[in-house]
């Protein structure tokens, strides 16, 4: 039994869906799952979208419009007209309808995944009615019914013995009648709300099925030849791992490597199924795999770079020393609004953190720790990350630019930049 992903990227277009099916039928005999993200860029779409309705922005039907009639057009190219792949289309948008009809809710993670959700539903609709106009016997499924997570939106936390009791139930005598096809990215909590499992949590949704599954692996089709020692986009003489352990792939995905989710390895190395990224256009190349007891060969360093950070600094008011238990206030803020710390450094005086700047979680963060403590900080910087790094390599990074926090130690440099 196999576990395919399949990201935005694969599946932007008419030809993507055409060439998806194509690499599905390529494992003909195989019992397939098949988990599927948004459309595209459709998910920053629809965050647009929730944006615009959370503030009452003048655009928001504009910017509906323009989403319903990308989907609409791929179906056309995919289908011609009279399909009933539209019908299913028009139902699944007409959840966003009834959202933006009331008045925005006041928690704006529970608005983001009630509207955000729909990308991949609608994907799904289009990818299963795909495969069964080209005589691929699928089925369509509900991921919401069988990963159960809690009420924490936009980061549900999976209640494992709940998902796999209902993976388990159902899902072994769907794939014995073909292929069944999900979505990425979500969860149900227990009053069948939405959820999200953390941006681009679709790999983590295969990883979930494939260790409730006892897959044989999981294959995530990517616009990359494999995993890679840097992003291509901004390096241009990167270099392809063959293989990676779970332990390697667990450290670049914490400090940021956006190839794979920082949830996807844990399940999949709890299991010991192996997991293979591989580029949708050329899927007969080996791609890389991540397995146990991988040799991992580091012939250059692994850079991993996150833009839109926030260096906050943060000292009592009276001057006193930074104590633990100024320590543990100020980490129980940042858990209590779901921010994660890239970076971290502690002085006599105060405490610096590096992290990702989310409009609506850092304001919230910032008013609640500006009651107790002092708070400086900058926006709009770069953080470095080298694992394996060389003296000359980080120089060669940081050349000309400004150097705002630094630390190192045997395996990994991390630098903050202006």
């Amino acid at each position: 039994m196999l576990v395919f992903k399949f990201g935005g990227a694969s599946v932007k277009d008419a030809q993507g869906v055409i060439n998806l099916g194509n690499v599905v039928s390529t494992y003909s005999g195989n019992e397939i799952l098949v988990v599927v993200s948004a459309m595209g860029k459709t998910t920053n779409a629809l965050e647009k979208l929730t944006d615009a309705y959370f503030n009452g922005a003048d655009d928001l039907h504009e910017i509906f419009e323009e989403i319903k009639n990308y989907h609409y057009q791929i179906a056309h190219e995919l289908f011609g007209d009279g399909h009933p792949v539209f019908d299913e289309i028009a139902n699944t948008f007409v959840e966003i309808d009834w959202a933006i009809e009331d008045e925005p809710h006041d928690d704006y993670d529970f608005i983001y995944d009630q509207i955000v959700s729909i990308g991949e539903l609608v994907s799904t609709r289009i990818v299963n009615a795909w495969f069964n106009h080209k005589g691929i016997t699928s089925k369509w499924l509900d991921v919401r019914g069988y990963i159960h997570t809690d009420n924490t939106y936009r980061e549900g936390v999976v209640d494992w013995d709940k998902t796999r009791a209902s993976i388990q139930k159902d899902i072994p005598a769907m794939l014995n009648k073909g292929i069944v096809v999900t979505q990425g990215f979500l969860g149900g909590t227990s009053e069948n709300f939405t959820t999200t499992l953390g941006r681009e949590g679709s790999d983590y949704t295969a990883s979930i099925f494939a260790a409730c599954l006892g897959a044989e692996s999981v294959t995530t089709w990517k616009d990359v030849p494999g995993i890679l020692n840097a992003d291509p986009k901004f390096f241009a003489d990167t270099i392809k791992f063959d293989e990676l352990s779970y332990q390697e792939a667990i450290e670049m995905t914490y400090y940021g490597a956006s190839v794979i989710h920082p949830k996807t390895i844990k399940p999949l190395q709890n299991a010991n199924i192996p997991l293979l990224v591989k580029p949708f256009t050329h899927p007969d190349a080996p791609g890389t795999v991540i397995k146990e007891n991988a040799v991992n060969k580091f012939e250059k360093p692994v850079i991993i770079i996150k833009q839109k950070q926030v260096l906050l600094s943060i000292s009592a008011n009276d001057y006193s020393f930074i104590s633990e238990s100024h320590l543990s206030e100020i980490f129980g803020l940042f858990a209590r609004y779901h921010v994660k710390m890239n970076m971290m450094q502690t002085s006599a005086l105060s405490f610096t953190a590096c992290i990702d700047y989310t409009a609506d979680r850092f304001e919230k963060l910032l008013q609640s720790l500006k009651e107790t403590f002092k708070v400086r900080y900058n926006n709009e910087l770069t953080l470095i990350t080298l694992r394996h790094y060389t003296d000359a390599a980080v120089a060669e990074l940081t050349a000309g630019k400004t150097i705002l926090m630094k630390q190192t130690n045997r395996n990994t440099a991390q630098v903050v930049l202006r």
